[in-house]
Parts: C-alpha cells; structure tokens; sequence
C-alpha cells in the first residue's frame, strides 16, 4: 500500500477516537477507540495488516522519540515540581509501590517478560508504552507478550478516571465549603507574580523562540546529545533526553513546550502511537486472548498499588487525601486526561467563575505535576530501566 493512504488510515482511527473522547468528556480513552478499531477492522481484512509498517510512521518514531522526551521535559518548569514536590512524593510512591505488587504476584504467575510488559504502561503512558512494545520486539518476545503493553494502556484509565472524578468532586466540594479556597488562590497568584519577575541564566530572542525550523534545530539537537551520552553513561537514551529537556527549560536554553512550538509535535504523537498499535494491528485474536488474563490481573494488582501507595504517602505528608489519592491516580491516564478531568469537576463545584477560577488553582498545578512525574518522567524511567533487564 501506498505510504500515504496508510498514513490516512492509520491516522483516521487516531482521530476517531480523539473525536469520542472529546465527546464524552474524556470518559472514554482515545486510544481505546483507536486502537480497537484499527484491531477489528485489519482481523475483518477491511485494512491490510502490514498498514502500520506501510505508513512509515515508524520510520517517523525511530528518530523523534529522543526529541519528544526532551520536549516532554520542557512541559512543566522546575520550580513548579519543586513546588509541587508533595506531588511528586505520592506519585513516585504510588508507582513503586504498584511494580514491586506486580514483581511480587504478576511475575511468579506469568513470567518476568509479562512484568516487564505491564510495569511500564501501567505505570504511565503512551511513551512508555512504546519504549516497553519497542523493547519486548527487539528481544523476540512472544506476540502474546508484545501485545500486552496495548491492552494495558488501552483498559487502565476505565476504572481509574471515575474514581478520580469522585475524589476530586467530594475535596472541591469541601474546599468551596470550609472557606479555604480563596486564601489558597490568593497564595497561589501571590507566588506566581513572584516567579514571574525572577529571569533565567539564558534568555533566548523571542525571533528565534517563535522560528519553527529554529525549534525543530533545538529538540533535535537535544535528542542527539541525549542518544550520543547513553552510550559512555550506560544510561538509557530516554532518561537523558527527559533530563536534559528539563534543565535545559530551566537554565533558559529551551522555551516550555518546545516541540509544539515546532509545530512537529503531532507526528512525533502519531509515530508513538503507531508503535503501540504495531503489535495489535498484526496480533492474532487468539493472541489477545492469551494476554487478557495477564492483562487484567496487572490492572487489578498495579491499580491496587498506586493506591495503596498514593494512599500512605498522602498520610505520611498529611495532605488531603481526596487530592493525593487524585494526584496518585493520574499515573493511570495522564495528560489531558488530568487536565480535563479537574476542569471538568471545577466547573460543575464552583457557583461562580472566580470559584471555578480559584478551584483550578488550588488543583490543577498537582493534577498536572503528578501526571507529568508519573506518565511523563517516572514511567519512562521504568520502563527504560526494566526493558534493559530482558
């Protein structure tokens, strides 16, 4: 098939189910609906299971994967994750605390492969899906094994965005009703007037922050350094372009959000995704039978554990719990769904703008912060760290 009919295929069901998600309020995944749509279709011969490969849109994801970390660590600025270092604490705390469950019941069960196939989605997104898909393929592992890292990142965020739906709407209910909420708003706008006064070690010319070709130059210039250390560092290509986006954000060296400004970002996204459907477009039904009990069990044992683990790092720093718990969560499905989700209860709890306004506030910037620690950064850091091992 044609590279560019493929291409027009495979990103038709991506944007299906960017579609049904933005209809249902991000109720139902997107990547649910795109990814079991491309499935059924290429098992009904409606689309040829050699698509993904025709589209070259792996070819795309071979060399932007590096600069997409590097811009995934340009997404939220340093002092806000030291700011938000509580966040920080509780997702960290609710990842570990779900692989070492997984290590402990998964693998014994099924096979260190499957712990390795299921630790790294569950514990964050759509990046760390494909490092761990991309892994499990160069090491000949079973198709069996390979499609599990889909089946995980494509069920994970069912139970897990109505429980923080419920969360957050009972602690922005008490918080609208204690009489908290404006003086937290009020610190909350206080400290961002201060940051904003303080510069940077760099400052780039605003020409070149907003020349596309410029940025594109940048990111990838980042992707290489980080490819070119990992091998004297030892230390896997992912972890040193996240690293490097983020301290390069820092100092000046990169604006927020680099790749966007880039205009690159959308085929650096679609690229990723095809890798995840990759192994599902090819896999047998027969396949994805033999991975749906696997799949399942690391949802209910991994789910488990990001509570668990949420749960006593949000008491250990005496938070609130329908917060930290929230915050723990997003490790489950990530930005937007972060985003939405807190915008979505705001707007129903405030009476007002300026409650909403002020809700947002108050919730957004650890929502935020503990998608990016989770699916942005620590899930690639497992995922990285655990591929290695097969």
């Amino acid at each position: 098939m044609e590279a560019i009919y493929a291409a027009a295929i495979v990103l038709a069901f991506i944007a299906l189910g960017e579609l049904v998600s933005i209809w249902s309020k991000a109720r139902v995944p997107s990547l649910l609906v795109a990814m079991l749509g491309i499935f059924v279709f290429a098992k009904l011969g409606v689309v040829p299971e050699t698509v993904i490969d025709d589209s070259l849109l792996l070819q795309a994801y071979s060399f932007l994967v590096a600069p997409l970390l590097f811009h995934m660590g340009s997404l939220i600025p340093l002092r806000v994750m030291l700011k938000q270092w509580r966040s920080v604490i509780i997702a960290v705390s609710g990842m570990l605390v779900a692989v070492l469950l997984i290590l402990a019941i998964v693998a014994p069960l099924f096979g260190f492969e499957t712990f390795v196939a299921g630790s790294g989605p569950l514990a964050g997104g759509i990046v760390a899906t494909s490092l761990t898909t991309e892994g499990l393929t160069a090491t000949g592992a079973a198709s069996s094994i390979v499609v599990l890292p889909a089946l995980v990142l494509m069920l994970q965020s069912l139970p897990s965005m109505p429980l923080t739906n419920y969360l957050l709407r009972r602690y922005a209910t008490k918080l609208r009703d204690s009489g908290e909420l404006h003086e937290l708003a009020r610190a909350h706008h206080e400290e961002e007037e201060a940051a904003a006064q303080k510069k940077k070690l760099v400052t780039l010319p605003g020409f070149l922050v907003d020349n596309q070709l410029f940025m594109l130059f940048l990111i990838l210039v980042g992707g290489s350094l980080a490819t070119l250390l990992a091998v004297p560092t030892h230390i896997p290509s992912s972890i040193l372009a996240l690293i490097l986006g983020i301290l390069a954000t820092a100092i000046g060296l990169s604006p927020d959000k680099a790749m966007e400004r880039s205009n690159s970002f959308g085929i650096a996204m679609a690229g990723v995704i095809a890798i995840v459907m990759a192994p599902l477009v090819t896999a047998s039904v027969q396949d994805v039978i033999n991975a749906f009990v696997p799949t399942i069990t690391i949802l209910v044992v991994g789910g488990s554990g990001i509570v668990i683990g949420g749960f006593v790092a949000t008491k250990l720093l005496r938070w609130k719990s329908g917060l930290g718990m929230s915050v723990a969560l997003t490790a489950m499905y990530g930005f937007p769904a972060d985003y939405l989700l807190t915008n979505e209860v705001a707007r129903s709890i405030a009476r007002n703008d300026d409650e909403k306004e002020a809700l947002l506030n108050v919730m957004l910037p650890p929502m935020l912060v503990g998608g990016f620690t989770s699916v942005s950064a620590g899930s690639v850091v497992i995922a990285s760290v655990l591929v290695s091992l097969l």
